[in-house]
């Protein structure tokens, strides 16, 4: 799950500008008869789902932008939010990519 400028802006706005005070709840671990966290691989799914559509979003604003229906404001914001998220994609396909050859270089 990302976190998206979107989500904070009002948040921020309330308090002025300033970071959020409140720290996160902690999660208890879970114990031996809850359910499963999802897998690694469902996590980089739902990552995947979750950028596609961000891009996806940020091309839609753009468009419209172009046509006058959408603000530039809105149209700044959407772009750079696709530009976070392909940052993002890059950076995670970059560590795979590392992982995966620094594995290939072991020895069996």
């Amino acid at each position: 799950m990302s976190l998206s400028i979107a989500m904070l802006s009002p948040e921020i706005s309330r308090i002025g500008g300033a970071a959020p005070t409140t720290t996160p709840a902690i999660t208890p671990p879970a114990s031996a008869g809850s359910v499963p966290q999802a897998s690694f691989a469902d996590t980089l799914a739902s990552m995947a789902t979750d950028a596609i559509s961000t891009i996806k979003a940020g091309e839609t604003t753009a468009t419209a932008g172009m046509k006058g229906q959408a603000s530039l404001q809105q149209v700044v914001q959407a772009v750079m939010m696709a530009e976070q998220t392909l940052q993002t994609v890059v950076a995670v396909r970059d560590k795979v990519v590392g992982a995966y050859q620094e594995i290939s270089r072991m020895q069996i």
